[in-house]
């Protein structure tokens, strides 16, 4: 069936276009977008008002499946993607079995078939994420994964990461970093610096983060290999990518909205639905991202969606690291980068779009006749509060829980299909 979505505000951001106008699809594609478009046979859904942009593409998120489905599962985590308006994403390895052998792989994407997005998977690059082995590459790519990484796990082993990445570039394939040194990180729970002095809280040194960087950046360059760097948080980590890319490096990263949004002083309440892994950090770093996001230093965002149950979360000390995140990504972009004029609402989609669709190679991110029907339809001035009861997720550790935010998803269509609608409350 035609879907007709009438006079909409159309943000294309592969072009970086804005328009009003209609946008027509039909059996998973894009049929026509712009203008006014004059058919008899299909569903109008009247947009006036609205925003009608590319699915959001979530390059970071962990949907515990298999394993930890307690947590979340491939279905449950393509239902909070889908009321985000994210109708793709790249769920990283760190499950049990970790994904590292083909087995693991068909799994996953054979459950993804019954789900409400794309569901793209990463590679492990070591055995069991241990970083002492090398999987098989070349057989996890023919089972399907797009990228490749030890995500939740830093490969501490400076050969061992050298030789993934250039098996890696052999095979035309992104390899994805977390960026750590865990003798630096061993049992911090939040950033090292004042606010953890004064609560007496074991921190974790912005070093940690950067040393990674830094070695990463430093076989990038001494190989001629390209590197993606995960959850960049730090002012330093900034400004080493940004020196390296203006040397030619092939480096590309990403940053999640915490890190654009919330600073350690959040951490005075001690709740452990703000801890993570990196943690929010200072002011100082928290402008660097956003300048980073501005100037084109941070190629993308994505949200390190990391679901954990409430028994998990209780105590703020023993609690594991990890905050959801894809139901309110989009409105975070909108209220601390587009609202305060860091960046506009296209650029703002390009880097939640089309920008992590070009770094996994994958062809979304547009509204071009013939791209994929995969369609948000938001609204850019809707305040809403943030009830973690209201999410679509198995988990409620919602890092902006109880905030107001700016931009509400009304619409997700995946693939041309209706999977999400925002029903106003009774």
């Amino acid at each position: 069936m035609k879907i007709l979505l009438r006079n909409a505000k159309l943000a294309d951001p592969e072009r970086n276009a804005q328009q009003t106008g209609d946008l027509l699809m039909e059996d998973g594609q894009i049929l026509g977008a712009g203008g006014h478009i004059t058919v008899s046979d299909a569903e109008i859904v009247d947009c006036t008002g609205l925003v009608v942009s590319p699915g959001l593409v979530d390059m970071h998120v962990h949907l515990r499946d298999p394993g930890f489905t307690e947590k979340e599962d491939v279905l449950t985590g393509c239902r909070a993607a889908a009321a985000g308006g994210v109708t793709t994403l790249l769920c990283m390895p760190n499950t049990r079995p970790a994904v590292d052998e083909p087995d693991t792989v068909a799994y996953i994407l054979e459950k993804a078939q019954h789900a409400d997005a794309h569901v793209c998977v990463a590679g492990a690059l070591t055995a069991g994420l241990a970083g002492k082995k090398r999987t098989n590459l070349r057989e996890l790519m023919e089972a399907g994964v797009t990228a490749f990484s030890d995500d939740g796990h830093p490969v501490e082993n400076s050969r061992i990461m050298a030789e993934a990445m250039q098996e890696a570039a052999e095979l035309h394939m992104p390899v994805l970093s977390h960026c750590e040194v865990p003798e630096l990180t061993a049992g911090g729970k939040m950033n090292e610096g004042a606010v953890s002095q004064e609560l007496g809280v074991p921190g974790v040194p912005a070093a940690s983060e950067e040393c990674g960087t830094a070695r990463e950046l430093a076989l990038a360059e001494a190989l001629q290999v390209p590197v993606h760097i995960c959850h960049v948080s730090t002012k330093a980590s900034v400004a080493l990518i940004r020196t390296f890319k203006k040397r030619g490096v092939p480096v590309t990263c990403e940053t999640a909205p915490h890190y654009f949004a919330l600073t350690e002083e959040a951490m005075r309440s001690k709740d452990a639905n703000l801890r993570m892994s990196p943690p929010l950090r200072t002011e100082a770093d928290r402008r660097a991202i956003i300048e980073g996001l501005h100037d084109g230093t941070i190629d993308a965002i994505a949200t390190d969606h990391a679901p954990h149950t409430p028994a998990e979360k209780e105590d703020f000390l023993q609690a594991p690291n990890g905050v959801i995140g894809m139901e309110t990504s989009l409105a975070a972009g909108i209220t601390f980068l587009v609202k305060p004029g860091y960046l506009k609402l296209t650029q703002l989609l390009y880097k939640m779009s089309a920008a992590p669709a070009k770094l996994l190679g994958l062809p979304y991110g547009g509204l071009m006749p013939g791209a994929a029907a995969d369609v948000i339809v938001f609204d850019p001035e809707e305040e809403w509060t943030v009830d973690p009861e209201k999410l679509h997720g198995k988990s409620k550790n919602a890092v902006f829980k109880g905030m107001k935010l700016c931009g509400k998803v009304k619409r997700t269509y995946y693939a041309g299909r209706l999977v999400y609608c925002d029903q106003p409350e009774s």
